[in-house]
């Protein structure tokens, strides 16, 4: 009988043992899946803090994209309108030479030289006249048309007389001048009321 308590005693233990080993593995393996769980866990939330970093870099990128777009059609606007006003500051210079021709021209001579010199102021007058034309410099039509704030300076009212009709340019005292369809200087007229 001692025996047998001894083999049971011996026994015992290595039983208790595959017990622990046993517990011990199920521990173990629940502590492993909660260790997978808290991973995966982790892992999800840093795939999603880089799915909005990426989206967020997304609308940077598209924001800069437009911006550029809108910068560059801006620019070509810009430097559409300098080509097309080219000249500008050349052509207002030259009015008032133009002016001086036409002043020259109204004054009345008797003498053949003269004569030649109107002549010659004429031809000045004309080639200056069709330079400018062809670079779009254009004289504004005023006398006897509607007057037009924007292409006409009002200097003086006259009251309507004959056959004029209210508001109407009866005399131009300073030719206007239009670049393509920028005034360079508007008309100084009288306008009849």
């Amino acid at each position: 009988m001692a025996k047998e308590e001894k083999q049971k005693q011996e026994e015992q233990p290595k039983a208790d043992g595959k017990a622990a080993q046993t517990d011990n593995k199920a521990e173990h393996h629940g502590g492993h899946k909660g260790q997978c769980h808290h991973r995966c866990e982790k892992l999800q939330k840093q795939v999603d803090d880089l799915k909005k970093q990426l989206a967020d870099k997304d609308d940077k990128y598209l924001r800069a994209e437009a911006e550029i777009q809108n910068m560059t059609t801006r620019f070509n606007k810009e430097r559409a309108q300098i080509l097309k006003y080219d000249g500008q500051d050349l052509a207002k210079s030259v009015l008032p030479v133009l002016d001086n021709l036409k002043r020259a021209l109204t004054i009345e001579v008797k003498d053949e030289n003269g004569q030649q010199l109107k002549k010659g102021i004429q031809m000045v007058h004309d080639h200056l006249t069709a330079a400018l034309k062809d670079h779009g410099v254009t004289e504004i039509p005023a006398e006897g048309k509607i007057f037009d704030p924007t292409l006409h300076q009002a200097v003086k009212t006259v009251p309507v007389k004959g056959d004029q009709k209210p508001e109407t340019v009866v005399k131009v005292l300073q030719a206007g001048y239009q670049l393509k369809d920028r005034v360079l200087r508007p008309a100084m007229v009288v306008v009849a009321q």
